[in-house]
């Protein structure tokens, strides 16, 4: 590759600063545990800067800087929510148990975004299914993907 092509200090093909991460246009909710981790990954990330920048390592600084910038966003726009014992229905941080045709039982909580992880039941506020689950109360069915699914189980106990 021709020098030209290349920002001033970059070398190597891997070395290059990503691009900047998009932060949501949906409302920034967030449970106790989410607003935690939000908080842990901009002290991780002005960690990283301070790092790089003993290093003088250039392209290490710009991606902590990247990550600042998007964690310091979600930190300001945060709103944090805890779940309420209000009888209306599944809302924001309840933990939903679904009975599935085949025999199957399944916990979501509806999280925020930047704490969704589906492999381990945490699903953000804005997805299908968590939009699907608001307001329907235990009897109730909802339609998961192709398939229903009964709701057996609502618990508004925050996550630790």
């Amino acid at each position: 590759m021709s020098r030209a092509f290349t920002r001033d200090g970059q070398e190597g093909e891997d070395a290059h600063v990503l691009p900047e991460r998009p932060v949501s246009s949906e409302r920034n909710f967030v449970t106790p545990r989410g607003l935690a981790l939000i908080e842990a990954d901009l002290r991780q990330a002005r960690n990283a800067f301070a790092a790089a920048e003993a290093a003088g390592d250039r392209i290490a600084m710009g991606n902590a800087s990247r990550d600042i910038r998007y964690w310091a966003a979600r930190r300001a726009s945060a709103e944090l929510v805890a779940p309420s014992s209000s009888g209306n229905g599944i809302r924001f941080g309840m933990a939903v148990t679904l009975a599935y045709a085949d025999g199957r039982e399944k916990t979501w909580r509806i999280v925020g975004e930047d704490e969704a992880e589906a492999a381990v039941g945490r699903i953000s506020h804005v997805s299908p299914l968590a939009r699907a689950l608001f307001g329907k109360d235990v009897g109730d069915e909802v339609k998961v993907g192709p398939q229903s699914a009964e709701i057996v189980a609502i618990d508004l106990t925050p996550e630790a």
